[in-house]
């Protein structure tokens, strides 16, 4: 059908309560972080956010085929790929849209459509969030155009307190959020927030919070800060924005909260599995994995690319394994000279070469006796050690250099590498049976930049792990800082990340924020992302983080039969539970299951 030409008529209906329209216009971007517009049944501009903020009161210069179908249907319409959907294919402008997804919903009254409110992903990070929660976002706009046709009836506004829907999109949130009226006593507040600080939700609501942030810079509005809050007897430090929304205030918790905060003390020696920063479905994949297989003896390979994090994980590993009371030995094969690597592994005897010590020396393999050698960088060892390393592990013996005698070791081997061993393989420069033996488990670690809504939660960590090693104050983050890390490739992923905080700690002001004008100049020319859509890390044996996923949810499915209970132990939802079901071809065993 091809484009019809708009005219700007009399002001719809929805105008008469454009102020509350735009209010839960703003609150719907601040909660579900997706652009938001909505237009009447002239396709006059009512509300919007972002670039859809402008011409309100007008007919935007757009193609609306989009919200054409939906007025005209009187029914929701869900695009999770524009400009391939057939309700794409007559805009003009289909080549050059910026528009990645959408969901629009008709504001029906008697029948009649009265607009559209619709969400908007432009960018990958929302792109992702709304196919993995566009079910549950049709039903929240579901809910605030039911508000809006409330509101219309009642010629009045709705307050924060009595709204239902509000409440529930606060108690829906994954973060922890606090509702404060003008006197900063709290309206509401969630089960995430009610948590962290550790109170039941009645000794709360209704009672003022001192809030005392530890910046005193004007533009800390618009990023995460450090509050100390106080309440009666509560008393606690937490990274926080805080939104302004009509009379009232947002406080929106960080996901991530320091336990260095509050007088706690940490010993960072000791990595748990939850020191592993993340919660992308990636992250969450990995964490299952080293969890299923840290008791078990076998051999395990860490792969991915320099800085994602190989040696935490390795530490985890033996932290929760049943040899955490035992030596954790690490070797980094690339930074010991050649000449010197096999003594320093095996140990030598009394004499054993000119320079040795007088009374020989204990090796590296044997000094984790009972514990977990950590081989990092293993493709980088010489042939010769390989093939002595190759023994050890065959006969749980070693011979150090210089005796005619063995020694017994009782070890698990870690290792790790970002090369391509499998390339290595073939060139003859790394041996075949010393990989499979080292590759029993494969761990592959995905880039910074695939790991979605993980970049936030390490910059927190940092912030608060450098600002406390260096004896700064925790500095605010601009929200224009937050947008730039999430775009940034990272090439060096965490290890990049972390040097990078720990530089802008050093140079931010004490009580300022950082803000974009601090961050090196790379980050003021980046390129905008051209896909959303993470590459699959491959690993030397062919295997992936794809197949691990495919795998464990298989697994799951033939375990459980309830489709919700597989999703929460998998920690997705469960429309993407259906999706990946069908991604990876798993349509049998889902037969054998049950419903919801």
């Amino acid at each position: 059908m091809p484009e019809k030409k708009i005219t700007p008529g009399a002001p719809g209906t929805l105008m008469k309560v454009q102020a509350t329209v735009a209010h839960f216009t703003q609150l719907l971007h601040r909660v579900l972080h997706l652009e938001v517009e909505v237009i009447d049944n002239h396709y006059v501009r009512v509300a919007g956010t972002g670039i859809y903020g402008y011409d309100l009161g007008e007919v935007p210069n757009t193609n609306s085929s989009l919200l054409r179908s939906v007025i005209e249907s009187k029914k929701e319409q869900v695009v999770l790929h524009a400009r391939l959907d057939p309700l794409c294919k007559d805009c003009d402008g289909r080549d050059c849209c910026h528009e990645m997804a959408f969901i629009g919903v008709p504001v029906l009254h008697d029948d009649k459509c009265l607009g559209v409110i619709s969400l908007i992903a432009t960018t990958p990070e929302q792109y992702q969030r709304l196919c993995d929660n566009s079910q549950v976002f049709t039903q929240y706009i579901k809910h605030i155009s039911a508000l809006v046709i409330s509101n219309l009836t009642r010629h009045g506004s709705a307050s924060v307190r009595d709204t239902q829907l509000f409440s529930r999109l606060v108690a829906a949130m994954d973060q922890g959020v606090m509702v404060l009226d003008d006197l900063n006593r709290v309206v509401l507040c969630n089960e995430n927030a009610l948590n962290f600080l550790g109170v039941p939700e009645d000794t709360l609501v209704g009672q003022r919070i001192d809030l005392q942030p530890l910046t005193f810079s004007a533009i800390a509005r618009n990023g995460f800060v450090q509050y100390h809050l106080q309440c009666n007897d509560i008393k606690k430090t937490a990274t926080c924005q805080l939104l302004s929304v009509d009379n009232h205030r947002l406080l929106l918790f960080a996901f991530h909260q320091s336990h260095l905060l509050d007088g706690e003390q940490r010993n960072h020696s000791e990595v748990k599995i939850e020191q592993i920063i993340g919660d992308s479905f990636q992250m969450q994949t990995v964490k299952r994995l080293i969890a299923q297989v840290a008791s078990s003896p076998s051999s395990i390979m860490i792969t991915g690319e320099s800085g994602t994090g190989k040696e935490v994980v390795a530490r985890a590993v033996h932290r929760l394994s049943t040899r955490h009371a035992k030596p954790f030995i690490a070797i980094n094969c690339a930074a010991i000279p050649e000449n010197l690597l096999e003594s320093e592994l095996f140990g030598y005897t009394k004499g054993a070469f000119t320079g040795a010590a007088p009374g020989g020396k204990i090796g590296l393999i044997q000094s984790a006796q009972g514990g977990t050698l950590f081989l990092d960088e293993i493709g980088d060892m010489p042939l010769i050690l390989q093939a002595k390393l190759l023994r050890v592990l065959e006969t749980r013996e070693l011979q150090p250099v210089g005796a005619n005698h063995t020694v017994k070791v009782d070890i698990r081997v870690i290792s790790a590498t970002n090369q391509k061993l499998d390339q290595k393989i073939t060139d003859g420069q790394f041996r075949e049976d010393l990989f499979y033996r080292l590759n029993v488990i494969p761990v592959p670690l995905p880039p910074l930049h695939e790991r979605q809504g993980d970049i936030e939660l390490l910059m927190h960590f940092f912030l608060n792990l450098h600002s406390q090693r260096i004896g700064k104050a925790y500095p605010g983050v601009n929200s224009d800082v937050i947008l730039a890390f999430q775009r940034y490739r990272w090439p060096g992923n965490v290890r990049e990340l972390s040097n990078l905080i720990e530089y802008l700690v050093n140079i931010v002001p004490t009580g300022e924020v950082i803000d974009s004008a601090m961050l090196p100049p790379s980050f003021h020319t980046l390129p905008v992302p051209t896909s959303s859509q993470p590459r699959d890390l491959p690993l030397n044996n062919g295997a992936s983080l794809k197949s691990i996923e495919r795998t464990l949810i298989e697994e799951a499915l033939i375990r459980k039969a309830n489709k919700r209970a597989i999703a929460e132990e998998l920690g997705i939802g469960v429309a993407t539970l259906y999706r990946k079901i069908k991604k990876y071809g798993l349509e049998s065993l889902d037969a054998k299951t049950g419903s919801l």
